[in-house]
């Protein structure tokens, strides 16, 4: 199924997609998407959607079930609330990629620019680039693997997310520390690197984790809040 947004609205094509449902299956092509914003949101069916070319804003937000790539770069938000499945961006992505994403995979197979992954909640998040300043801010739950270099800030506010890098990090935000990498990590981050088709040796990157002296107010810490 097509659908050729030079002749087709944003509107239509999401209101097409949110009357799937989990018994639809399949394969849906968006042509022409020439950066439009909010495409291919709020879907709740296990299909494939293709998207040919560049999208905008919160492309793929509140995916669920749908296994979605972008043949191009994306604007700020992509695959934003995430639920499940399988987001997969071939350019780059701009801010705040996968924010607030509780579940599912989201693959940058370029650069991420800034606070990818803030506020994360469960999903995992593989950066085949590198990614910009304030990523895995107060990111709660989750993974983010990120193949090249890391901006300044790095997990700032951290909670339980667990973040890999294989590069060089700018700067580690407040209560964000180097941790060892042991066998369960370098298992978890192989399998997070086959799914995301990156071929990196887990072994080449360093962990990093809270340090967990955020969680209570102590007053001699107060200059860190």
């Amino acid at each position: 199924m097509d659908f050729d947004l030079k002749t087709v609205s944003v509107r239509d094509l999401n209101q097409a997609l949110h009357d799937m449902d989990e018994t639809t299956t399949g394969e849906v092509t968006v042509l022409n998407p020439d950066g439009c914003h909010a495409l291919a949101c709020g879907i709740d069916a296990p299909i494939n959607v293709n998207i040919k070319g560049h999208a905008g804003y919160y492309c793929s937000g509140m995916n669920k079930q749908a296994r979605v790539t972008i043949y191009g770069n994306v604007g700020v938000g992509v695959a934003e609330n995430m639920m499940s499945g399988t987001v997969r961006v071939k350019g780059n992505a701009s801010q705040s990629a996968g924010a607030t994403a509780h579940g599912g995979i989201l693959v940058i197979e370029g650069d991420a620019a800034a606070r990818c992954g803030v506020s994360l909640k469960g999903a995992d998040i593989v950066v085949k680039g590198s990614i910009g300043h304030m990523s895995a801010f107060m990111a709660q739950a989750g993974r983010i693997v990120v193949c090249g270099d890391a901006g300044a800030d790095l997990g700032d506010s951290l909670y339980e997310a667990r973040i890999y890098v294989k590069g060089k990090v700018a700067s580690l935000g407040s209560d964000c520390v180097a941790k060892e990498m042991c066998n369960e990590h370098l298992a978890e981050l192989k399998g997070l690197l086959e799914v995301a088709g990156a071929d990196a040796d887990p072994a080449a990157f360093t962990r990093y984790g809270s340090a967990r002296e955020l969680y209570n107010f102590k007053i001699d810490k107060s200059s860190a809040y």
